[in-house]
C-alpha cells in the first residue's frame, strides 16, 4: 500500500528509462508525508529505499506507508538533511527505542538498562 492508501503490486509501474524507482518508507508529518531517515550502525544518517513493496513490507511490516521515488530524487531530498548515504534493501532494522516516563512523585527512578553493543548490520530507523 502506498502512502495514499492505494494497493500496488510489484511491477505495476514501469521505471522511467535510466532511472531506478525505489519504494521509500514515509511517516505522517504536519504537512503530509515525510521521508524516513535512518542511522547506520556507525551513527551516520542514511536514506533507505527498497526495490519492491514486498521487500519493504517484509522488513517494516504491512502497514508501513511508502512512496515511489527515483534514487536521484531521494538523494536530493535526504542530503540537505545530513543523510549522505543511501541504503537499498536492508534486511533488518532495529526497533524504535522504548519511551521512558517520568517517575511518580516520591519514588526513585529505575536505572535505564545498559545498551546492547552495536554490531555491523543494516541501518536503524530514526524518523
Amino acid at each position: 500500500m502506498d502512502a495514499s492508501g492505494r494497493q500496488v503490486a510489484d511491477g505495476d509501474s514501469v521505471d522511467p528509462p535510466g532511472r531506478r524507482l525505489l519504494y521509500v518508507p514515509v511517516r505522517r508529518g504536519p504537512a503530509g508525508h515525510v521521508v524516513r531517515l535512518w542511522r547506520t550502525p556507525f551513527g551516520s544518517r542514511t536514506a533507505v529505499g527498497f526495490t519492491s513493496d514486498r521487500r519493504l513490507r517484509s522488513v517494516l511490516g504491512p502497514t508501513q506507508p511508502w512512496i515511489r521515488l527515483s534514487e536521484t530524487a531521494l538523494r536530493a531530498m535526504a542530503e540537505p538533511l545530513g543523510a549522505t548515504f543511501l541504503t537499498v534493501d536492508p534486511l533488518l532494522t532495529a526497533r524504535p527505542p522504548a519511551a521512558w516516563s517520568a517517575p511518580a512523585p516520591g519514588t526513585r527512578a529505575a536505572a535505564p538498562p545498559s545498551p546492547a553493543p552495536l554490531a555491523p548490520g543494516p541501518p536503524a530507523a530514526t524518523g
